[in-house]
């Protein structure tokens, strides 16, 4: 497995990857965020990153820009067969727009604490748009990933999304 930082605006992120495809994307720890940012303050590993890792950030680093609407990375997410398919869903979901969890269950003939719960545990986040899934109603739902629902506020904003 290999590994990266990035600073973003939501915070530090570490990139993991296997061999030529991104795992994961999870907010540093307490930590990681100490010892990597005397090593380097936007990136560090061992040795360089890989290059899809290197991929990765670049992509991160124009999407928290706005100069990028849709990744395009190789990803090999583990999960069950359910969580595959709503974190496939949620891929769909175009930039600046949402979806409900409601909605998304269904069409994927679940109900949307499932739904809920696949998001929770979307090992790719802010790639694996999960921020753009709200409750019904236009409600902003839950948000597991760095500070939790302001941290889902800052992705929408970056989009253009505001809710109420």
């Amino acid at each position: 497995m290999s590994i990266c930082y990035i600073n973003s605006p939501v915070g530090r992120l570490a990139l993991e990857a296997d061999d030529d495809c991104v795992t994961g994307v999870r907010w540093a720890s307490p930590r990681e965020r100490a010892s990597s940012s005397r090593t380097s303050p936007s990136r560090t590993g061992a040795g360089a990153p890989s290059p899809v890792l290197k991929e990765a950030s670049h992509q991160l680093d124009r999407y928290f820009g706005r100069r990028l609407r849709r990744f395009d990375l190789p990803l090999a997410a583990r999960g069950t067969d359910h969580q595959k398919r709503v974190w496939a869903m949620m891929g769909e979901i175009p930039f600046g727009e949402t979806a409900t969890y409601g909605g998304m269950a269904m069409a994927l003939g679940s109900g949307p604490r499932a739904v809920g719960m696949a998001c929770g545990r979307n090992p790719l986040p802010i790639i694996v748009p999960c921020h753009r899934v709200l409750a019904s109603g236009g409600k902003e739902g839950g948000y597991s990933g760095g500070r939790g629902l302001p941290t889902k506020h800052q992705l929408l904003a970056i989009e253009g999304v505001v809710l109420p």
